[in-house]
């Protein structure tokens, strides 16, 4: 790709090419910018748009799920983009999308256009949040990889965080366009960064492109010794594997296994709540007697809590563990959550109640940012096999949005109808299944190179143990 040299001098060092590596993960991870903006930015232009467009609950409702029914096709076809394409060509094309639904958004003259708009922006957040996280878990060494997909999420709690900021800015006037009209800036920044990305070496020795992949793994490494070690443990491994995709997952159980447990963790991350409390934050404070303006910057609390909480996620996932976070992260959530339950549920109208409850969703928020946000990606990056990636990725990353969308679509019905008591003890019940499957069948993957998890997938060791 322009604008990368693969030469090297003789004075560096691992540690230059270790850096090299981060850096080029530091750029893809603006395609987590891009999904937090667009996934932000919604909550505080809906109720301006509902005012606009007389537009009821359920279009309402059906103006955030859009975007997450995009989201499903695009995951759906991203697997294939990617393989085709490559990671950083995948990456582009999301970029292009986002401009385009941007756009769109942004100068809808009907609510039909902005469906339509949210669409293309689904499309583009799909492909993004599967090729990205891949990319970096692909270019990275081991020993900093929970980090750097951990810095990916933390972009997408920057985006959130400054969907909000700009929601708040602008909510004393209403102007909604411009919430929405902002955002084609950095997606525009992000279409120009990309080009600067190597393909990933696994996906090009994937596509009989060995040379090249020595001379971006001498980039990323520095080391040529370790370089051409790591490039000969790919080849083994894909010369052991030669099904692709859908074939391998028809005829290799193991490989079956991983998938599931992609679709799993993936399913568990969106009962937590999270992403129904932030497309709905100012409604849920609406609930609580917060006014429209103070519901509004309400929200960009929580967004700052969740941008700052997700760094606990990148020192420490390579430190502690992805397992002891999950866990912490979930039981913060089912307290959080219970807290809150028992606050709407008693109906009492004061100012220190608020001001608890406010606290509880931001804790919860605050367990959500140090395990199962990142947390999640992460592990659905390392389990795949190198010659199944693209499809087990794409799997997930699916399922992800499929899940999204039926949760995102429902919960303002659902909440209208049992009240935010229980829909929260419900959210909590799940966190605390997400526990015990964090238990049994999570693996602790911190320190372990890609092949020696695949590796261990295919010799049969039960799912908790692939990082042995």
């Amino acid at each position: 790709m322009i604008g990368v040299k693969t030469s090297l001098h003789q004075d560096e060092t691992p540690q230059s090419g270790k850096g090299r590596g981060i850096a080029l993960a530091l750029i893809a991870s603006m395609a987590g910018l891009m999904f937090g903006l667009d996934t932000g930015v919604i909550s505080g232009a809906l109720p301006f748009i509902a005012a606009d467009f007389h537009a009821s609950d359920a279009v309402q409702g059906w103006i955030v799920g859009t975007m997450m029914g995009g989201a499903v096709v695009g995951s759906a076809i991203a697997g294939k983009v990617s393989l085709r394409f490559g990671r950083t060509g995948a990456m582009f094309l999301a970029a292009i999308l986002f401009v385009v639904g941007t756009l769109l958004c942004a100068l809808a003259p009907t609510v039909f256009v902005i469906f339509i708009g949210r669409i293309f922006l689904g499309f583009a957040v799909g492909i993004a949040a599967f090729a990205a996280p891949l990319y970096i878990s692909e270019i990275t060494i081991e020993s900093a990889r929970g980090a750097m997909i951990a810095f990916y999420q933390l972009m997408v709690t920057v985006g959130i965080f400054a969907a909000f900021v700009f929601d708040g800015l602008l909510s004393g006037g209403g102007h909604w366009r411009w919430m929405l009209g902002i955002m084609v800036v950095p997606a525009i920044l992000f279409l120009i960064a990309v080009r600067v990305l190597p393909q990933s070496p696994r996906w090009l020795v994937l596509k009989g492109q060995s040379e090249r992949a020595r001379k971006v793994l001498h980039l990323l490494r520095s080391d040529k010794e370790l370089a051409d070690d790591e490039l000969r443990e790919i080849q083994s491994r894909l010369e052991k594997n030669h099904e692709l995709g859908f074939a391998l997952f028809r005829e290799n159980k193991n490989f079956r296994r991983s998938v599931m447990l992609g679709l799993m963790l993936q399913v568990m991350q969106q009962l937590t709540g999270i992403n129904a409390l932030l497309y709905y934050a100012p409604r849920v404070f609406q609930a609580a007697h917060f006014g429209t303006h103070a519901a509004i910057w309400a929200t960009t609390l929580v967004g700052l809590v969740n941008m700052l909480s997700t760094a606990v996620a990148i020192i420490y996932s390579d430190r502690w563990g992805r397992k002891p976070l999950l866990i912490a992260s979930c039981v913060l959530m089912v307290i959080s959550l219970l807290g809150a339950a028992a606050i709407l549920g008693s109906g009492t109208d004061s100012l220190v109640l608020e001001m608890v409850l406010c606290g509880l969703i931001l804790i919860f928020v605050a367990g959500f940012a140090i395990g199962a946000g990142p947390l999640v990606w992460t592990l659905c990056s390392e389990v795949q096999p190198t010659s199944g990636r693209d499809f087990g990725i794409g799997c997930s990353t699916l399922m992800n949005w499929a899940a999204n969308m039926v949760i995102s679509a429902i919960f303002p019905v659902v909440m209208g109808m049992v009240g935010g008591s229980l829909t929260f003890v419900i959210f909590a019940f799940c966190n605390g299944l997400f526990i015990l499957f964090t238990i049994f069948f999570v693996p602790e993957t911190k320190g372990i190179t890609l092949e020696r998890i695949e590796a261990n997938l295919y010799a049969g060791k039960a799912l908790r143990h692939l990082g042995d």
